[in-house]
């Protein structure tokens, strides 16, 4: 199994949380409700940090590498809601499904979006982020792709994050190309600026990310999805009462404003200088 890097974050989202859910007695009540974690205490939550505004390292201003993104912030108003300690386990993206699937981890949160075909390693929370599909390409490559059809060509090489659900629309979308995928999303942008990869699969959300830091890149077509269209939390497999609760937080979340916030300040944050990747220790 690959090496984990185990943090325990402290984020401003903290700070929301605890106003959202009352302080004091709320906290406390909340604390004591019985749910089972991994760890006493806490919740810890798997995250894959190359998936800006999702989850990525932002830069301040001494240089410091710190944990972002709106998946992040939920995160740490999920666990103060619950009356848990927040500690996140950064892995790469099928990290992510591997410690779900192996139960090390309470929950999961990079962007994963609902696939009926991971049913059998984790539940679903409700969706807490309504986003989209996209294919990318360089803007010198844009007129190439006028629909979807012109990516399915057998001397095109496509790109797709390994584990995600744009394998599948690549397959879909794209058969006769050569599907290459690579484990960081980083890494497909990288080879698609390089030339190397002719085009990509990658959430709107981040594609549009991306666009922004990197002029040469374009969101060339919108991909139709058939699953729900958003987010959600996965959650340890068999834990009803935690998946109740991150639903209940959830829920919260969005109806207090929170959410809208935690996204606007990860956008913020993905436009100064940023980190995708797992850090070397």
């Amino acid at each position: 199994m690959m090496k984990k890097i185990i943090a325990t974050v402290v984020i401003s989202a903290m700070v929301f949380a605890m106003t959202a859910c009352g302080g004091g007695k709320a906290a406390e009540e909340k604390a004591g409700s019985g749910i089972k974690t991994v760890t006493d205490g806490k919740l810890t939550v798997a995250t894959s940090p190359d998936f800006a505004p999702y989850e990525f390292y932002a830069v301040d201003e001494k240089g410091t590498p710190e944990l972002a993104g709106f998946d992040i912030a939920l995160a740490g108003y999920i666990a103060e809601y619950l009356g848990l300690e927040l500690e996140v386990v950064p892995v790469d993206f099928d990290g992510v499904l591997m410690e779900l699937q192996t139960k090390s981890v309470d929950i999961g949160l990079a962007g994963l979006s609902p696939d009926p075909k991971r049913d059998s390693i984790m539940d679903f929370s409700d969706i807490y982020y309504e986003g989209g599909q996209s294919f990318v390409c360089t803007k010198a490559n844009q007129d190439k792709f006028k629909s979807l059809a012109d990516t399915n060509k057998a001397e095109y090489e496509i790109g797709a994050q390994t584990g995600s659900i744009q394998v599948d629309l690549a397959t879909a979308n794209s058969p006769d190309a050569d599907l290459i995928q690579l484990t960081k999303v980083t890494d497909i942008v990288a080879e698609v600026i390089a030339g190397k990869l002719d085009g990509a699969y990658i959430e709107t959300a981040v594609a549009e990310s991306y666009a922004k830091n990197y002029p040469d890149l374009c969101v060339a077509l919108e991909v139709p999805y058939d699953g729900a269209e958003g987010s959600a939390v996965g959650v340890c497999k068999g834990n009803k009462e935690l998946l109740e609760g991150v639903n209940k937080a959830i829920a919260e979340a969005k109806k207090s404003g929170k959410m809208d916030e935690f996204v606007a300040k990860a956008n913020e944050q993905a436009s100064g200088e940023i980190i995708e990747g797992l850090l070397d220790k």
